[in-house]
């Protein structure tokens, strides 16, 4: 009888592992369609140039005019820094440029997420890029001669 017991306990473990490959199975078809979702979403917010986000942010009546005037200090003082960090005049690192960036997005982030959701979307869209621009010493310079 022990060797009819042994048997019987081997046999429900050996159901589990049938089991459990087949449950894996339909939840790894969810992810692949989220990620065919989700570079849709980029593309079509990804052509956000700065241009056209300085125009977006300056029509937006999500901000009031005294603050869109703060918000363009703190911008042309993140720009200044930038420029001194570029012309050897700021003795400090791209990393440490990046926290007042980082600081500036989700300050006008907070701004936008409820009145303006699209604006707040493309800018997360472009965020990086954005940082891109400002982090490589030719862009930056391309961008700040226009």
């Amino acid at each position: 009888m022990p060797a009819k017991s042994a048997a019987k306990a081997e046999a429900p473990v050996a159901k589990a592992p049938a089991k459990a490959p087949a449950a894996p199975a339909p939840s790894a078809q969810p992810p692949k369609k989220d990620i065919a979702q989700e570079p849709a979403k980029p593309k079509a917010e990804a052509p956000l140039d700065l241009t056209s986000l300085e125009t977006r942010l300056k029509e937006t009546k999500a901000i009031g005019l005294m603050t869109k005037i703060a918000l363009k200090n703190q911008v042309d003082d993140l720009l200044n820094q930038f420029r001194a960090f570029y012309a050897g005049k700021l003795q400090t690192t791209l990393a440490d440029l990046r926290r007042p960036y980082d600081l500036l997005v989700l300050k006008v982030l907070s701004l936008l997420q409820d009145s303006d959701p699209t604006l707040a979307a493309a800018i997360v869209a472009s965020r990086e890029a954005i940082w891109g621009i400002l982090s490589d010493r030719a862009k930056f310079a391309n961008f700040a001669s226009n």
